[in-house]
């Protein structure tokens, strides 16, 4: 199997040190909605930018400690509630956020060659927090990696408990707004309260949650594949979509059926992952993927809520339904999915998370999580948008990833058991590369990897 090269060691000239607000802010424990406080949400999310030109580590210190003033909370601590010890809430102290700078030998074109998927050793380029808990690790960790060639790879580790993907991007654009229109207000302002998000009293359960489950013990018939995996060696695997690859799929939901390009990627990559499992006709596999519900509440939430404003949808069905069909089977169990999240349909959910023993039914299920269309890509701190943005690491939930310099086209990572990744990956290019002149430039399937 094909290894990519190593990357070399940082060096760190000076010992990280903690970015404070610049100026004095709110002292309290801001309270965090169930949906943030899910154990499913307990890791930070950690993003990847490779920059052509670095920007001076004085201005990225300062205009860091400025945003934090109107992000206060990520400045803060995690802690569990007084009252309950399975409740989490952030003690706002204004403690500060990781900042490390660094130093490798290697330039944005070599980083961008050997690195066509993430590998064990991209690890360098985050500052690990020695801690004991996920709770020691502060909400905010950002390293600052200066490169040969004058480029930079900003990399930040952010806790999911405080923010989504909506609420990253919202938050990284606002201090690249800090350092680009250092003299304007912030377009976006924060919105910090998590009560529009409370649970009801008594709780409510409305709805059946196809994603959930208690912690009851398996029946001799349930087929665990999370656990499977989790036991396999895993490869991470990449492939690239143009807006004529999306355009294809959609043809293949016959009878004609009107979809999103999410739809169909997704479908498509749900039946993929399923086929190359070679998993059992009668069993019944999920996908649980993310939805933003800002505005399908009522009233919609707030202007600038950074806070997890997503739920899992999921759609669900047989295998034998799945793979023998084309794509719209899929496609129309992920729309049912997606239509079924009313108000009261989330507001059910939320107050079904008042039981501390419902968790996330990943056991049979392939998750989604939506990087693509957040702007996340676009990021320009002071010398341009980058060359590369992506995750920092690879595992077996799946990614849909905005690709630099092509709005319309989405990459597809995910990490599979080594013993079916050339299967999953033929899957996943199946049909795409029939066009009538033989051109299938755009599709791009990287050399398999370790896995991170």
């Amino acid at each position: 199997m094909f290894k990519s090269p190593e990357l070399p060691d940082c060096f760190y000239q000076n010992q990280p040190t903690l970015i404070c607000p610049n100026t004095p802010t709110p002292k309290h424990s801001l309270y965090l909605s169930n949906l943030d406080d899910q154990k499913f949400l307990r890791f930070s999310i950690k993003y990847l930018y490779l920059f052509k030109k670095a920007v001076s580590l004085d201005i990225l210190r300062y205009s860091l400690s400025k945003v934090l003033v109107d992000y206060y909370p990520l400045a803060g601590r995690l802690r569990t509630c007084t009252l309950d010890d399975q409740k989490l809430e952030i003690d706002c102290n204004g403690e500060g956020a990781v900042f490390a700078d660094a130093f490798m030998d290697i330039t944005s074109d070599e980083f961008l060659e050997i690195s066509r998927k993430p590998n064990r050793s991209w690890r360098k380029l985050l500052y690990r927090v020695e801690a004991h808990t996920f709770l020691e690790i502060p909400p905010l960790v950002v390293q600052v990696t200066n490169l040969r060639c004058g480029g930079m790879i900003l990399c930040t580790a952010i806790n999911h408990c405080i923010c989504d993907g909506i609420g990253t991007s919202q938050f990284l654009h606002a201090w690249s707004h800090a350092i680009t229109k250092p003299t304007l207000d912030l377009p976006i302002i924060p919105f910090h309260s998590r009560h529009v998000l409370k649970p009801r009293h008594p709780p409510q359960i409305t709805h059946t949650h196809l994603g959930y489950t208690k912690n009851t013990p398996k029946d001799d018939a349930h087929v665990d594949i999370n656990q499977y995996l989790q036991s396999q060696p895993l490869v991470p695997t990449s492939s690239t979509f143009t807006a004529s690859h999306v355009l294809r799929l959609k043809r293949q939901c016959v009878p004609s059926l009107k979809c999103t390009t999410f739809e169909a990627l997704a479908s498509h990559t749900w039946r993929s992952w399923v086929r190359s499992l070679d998993l059992s006709p009668s069993l019944n596999v999920k996908l649980l993927f993310s939805v933003n519900v800002r505005n399908k509440l009522n009233p919609e939430m707030p202007q600038g809520y950074y806070g997890n404003g997503f739920v899992l949808a999921c759609a669900e069905t047989a295998v034998k339904d799945l793979v023998t069909a084309n794509l719209h089977h899929g496609v129309k169990q992920i729309q049912q999915a997606k239509s079924s999240l009313t108000d009261d349909h989330v507001r059910s959910m939320i107050d079904l998370l008042e039981d501390k023993d419902v968790k996330t039914d990943t056991s049979s299920s392939l998750v989604i999580s939506q990087w693509a269309k957040l702007g996340l890509e676009d990021l320009d701190l002071g010398e341009g948008k980058p060359l590369h943005m992506g995750p920092l690491t690879s595992d077996i939930y799946c990614l849909f990833l905005p690709v630099v310099g092509n709005f319309d086209a989405v990459r597809v990572q995910v990490s599979v058991p080594e013993c079916v990744v050339e299967k999953f990956e033929y899957y996943m290019k199946e049909g795409l590369d029939k066009e009538e002149n033989g051109d299938i430039n755009g599709f791009h399937n990287g050399e398999q990897n370790g896995l991170i």
